[in-house]
């Protein structure tokens, strides 16, 4: 994520493993509740960009208590859609999860 310093965000599909990453994570979900069109990367957002869209994300998340399970069936598809698209893609770069947990766990 862009950091206080100055530095900018790469844009998701430049981030870790195409974007599997927290701020990865809460650009998918701005895709997935239309705060953002799926075509914004958020390449060069600063920090205080990233911020605002988070406190948006967490806002549309809350009335559905922050649970896939309890949206609606359309953003339910949605959510499978665009989540299932960004896990073959991380994959594909060589991405593991499980080497992933492995490591916080040492």
């Amino acid at each position: 994520m862009a950091t206080n310093t100055g530095s900018r965000y790469p844009g998701i599909h430049d981030d870790a493993w195409g974007g599997m990453t927290p701020t990865g994570n809460l650009i998918r979900d701005a895709w997935l509740f239309g705060i953002l069109d799926e075509s914004e990367t958020c390449r060069g957002w600063t920090a205080q960009q990233l911020e605002k869209l988070y406190d948006q994300v967490h806002e549309a998340w809350g009335r559905y208590g922050h649970l896939v399970s309890n949206l609606p069936p359309d953003l339910r598809e949605r959510h499978a859609r665009i989540h299932d698209a960004a896990i073959r893609r991380a994959r594909e770069l060589g991405w593991d999860p499980d080497a992933e947990l492995a490591l916080e766990e040492e």
